[in-house]
Order: structure tokens, then sequence, then C-alpha cells
């Protein structure tokens, strides 16, 4: 979740499941997400039902929108950082891309850090900013 947060953004899962079954699987997997459960029709308001599915939101100030809902098969393809940045409305917020104005946008890849290193103003680790450089160099020499 840090490198999501990272980016102003945060993962949850909601399901029908109990918490005390919930809390069994993330302590045996390990997992830190927030995981809630699901006590009215929210799953089936928002087309997922007894299935699986992704809904993004972004919220501006007290109003919440919708803005990507994808379900069944559509959603296998989640589970990387940046599957999960590429579908919200902010995106990962580097050069590349067109970000709202107000927030980051950073060379692409030189906003990653330890999980456990984002913090306010932090730059990325300086081990980390030369890897990235030397691995994008060689990429541009190779299509050069």
């Amino acid at each position: 979740l840090a490198h999501l947060n990272a980016r102003d953004t945060t993962l949850a899962y909601a399901s029908r499941a109990p918490q005390a079954d919930i809390q069994r699987l993330k302590e045996r997997m390990d997992w830190k997400m927030p995981w809630y459960t699901i006590t009215d029709s929210w799953d089936k308001d928002f087309g997922v039902d007894e299935w699986h599915g992704h809904n993004v939101f972004i919220h501006d100030g007290k109003r919440i929108f919708r803005t990507y809902f994808v379900n069944n098969r559509g959603d296998e393809a989640f589970g990387t950082v940046w599957s999960y940045l590429d579908v919200t409305p902010l995106g990962r917020q580097e050069v590349w891309e067109d970000s709202p104005e107000g927030y980051p946008q950073t060379q692409t890849y030189k906003w990653w850090n330890w999980h456990d290193n984002y913090e306010e103003g932090a730059a990325p680790d300086q081990r980390w900013v030369e890897v990235s450089d030397a691995g994008e160099a060689a990429f541009r020499n190779k299509n050069a």
C-alpha cells in the first residue's frame, strides 16, 4: 500500500465475509490492506453481486465520484501497483501523463521508494535513482 499511498491513492477490499474470517486470512497471508464486510446491497448496487470486481472512486471535498469499474474476467489483470494507478483519475503522476493542476508530476520511475521510506518530502533512495537512470539510459541507447 505504501507505493499507492505515495500517489495519494489507497486500496481497500470489501466482501460479504465475516470479519473473523477476513482477519484469519489477512494474518495467514500477512496482508495489511483495509478489508471491510459488506452488510447491505452495496455490491449489488455497484454491479459486482457475488462475484469479483474493482471500483475506482475519487473524492472532491464531500463529493465522491465513481470513475472506473471492471468485473469478472476484466479485473484479473490487476495486482501490481502500476495496474491500479493506471486506472485512477490521477494515474502515476509522471511527466508523460496529463496530471491535474496541483498534483505532482515526477520523472518516470523517480518517485519510487522503499515501501517503508515514503515520508512527505523524502527523496527516493539514491541507489534506486542510479539503477533507474542506468536502466532508462540502456533502453534509450538500445532504441536509438
